[in-house]
């Protein structure tokens, strides 16, 4: 299904005020290890972010123009979920959970590996690129990643202490507002909010802020080193997170997100993937300066 548009392929990005807001929460329903608390104010300044994910059109202008090669083409393959998969894909083993295969050939270009294309896909978010591969683009873009706290600032949209970009029902008055997984996870999903696997960035209602799909579709990629801990000591003023780490955070959630397994598709929702991983639910957005 080709629904390629002009405006999410332009890099058109939204003017944030910053200010104080209260990152994080307290609530206790996400995973202890994550370290979603406590709940704490931060004061950000103001900065400019992408009113969509990065598409694959978009990505495709930065290898055009630069001849960038990523970390899964460079490695040679990348993570696909199982239910994307038909037999004919080279498949070397199940890795992380039982619903991931690792696969010779999956690129950005190819998100589930060789026989498959995102030519039809031109306003879907890019996928199989790392943490390097987002911030060498967000660089050639004259951008960079957001920080964690400008990500969650964003994705709140004005709200204080919801669930959710939009409130705290998750689909309120029976709406769809973001691309998860319905049905019994990992086999079926039934596609009720319209989509199996990635959706267009510009497929769901806006957040407050005007932005798309800050939770749901694809996991984003922030600046910030992940530590569970990180926010007890965290800074007030402009927090960029760790000095070091052996992951980096990500945050919103994916369409393979579902409660049973993973409902980490809520604004204090936090995970985390080494700099160097890709897979087919992970992609990103820039900031700029404000």
């Amino acid at each position: 299904m080709n629904r390629t548009r002009t405006a999410p392929l332009a890099g058109d990005a939204v003017a944030l005020p910053g200010g104080e807001f209260l990152m994080g929460t307290d609530s206790g329903e996400g995973h202890p290890a994550d370290g979603e608390g406590p709940a704490h104010v931060v004061r950000l300044s103001p900065f400019r972010i992408d009113r969509f994910t990065v598409t694959n059109d978009r990505f495709a202008e930065f290898v055009a123009a630069t001849g960038f090669t990523t970390e899964a083409e460079h490695y040679g393959w990348s993570y696909v979920f199982a239910g994307l998969l038909a037999d004919r894909h080279p498949v070397a083993r199940s890795v992380r959970a039982p619903w991931w295969r690792q696969v010779h050939g999956a690129t950005w270009r190819s998100p589930e590996g060789p026989g498959s294309t995102v030519l039809d896909r031109g306003d879907h978010p890019v996928t199989q690129v790392s943490w390097r591969d987002a911030r060498a683009f967000c660089r050639w873009a004259g951008a960079r990643l957001p920080t964690e706290a400008e990500w969650e600032y964003a994705a709140r949209g004005g709200l204080v202490g919801r669930r959710y970009p939009w409130g705290d029902l998750r689909e309120p008055g029976g709406a769809h507002r973001m691309n998860i997984w319905q049905g019994e996870f990992p086999d079926g999903d039934l596609g009720l909010d319209g989509w199996v696997g990635t959706a267009p960035v510009d497929t769901y209602e806006p957040n407050g802020f005007g932005l798309s799909n800050m939770t749901g579709n694809v996991w984003e990629w922030c600046a910030d080193w992940f530590n569970p801990t990180a926010y007890a000591t965290s800074r007030i003023d402009d927090p960029t997170g760790p000095r070091s780490g052996s992951h980096r955070v990500l945050r919103g959630g994916s369409y393979l997100s579902h409660e049973s397994h993973c409902d980490r598709y809520r604004v204090a929702a936090r995970g985390a993937n080494t700099q160097d991983g890709s897979a087919g639910d992970i992609g990103f957005r820039c900031v700029y300066p404000g």
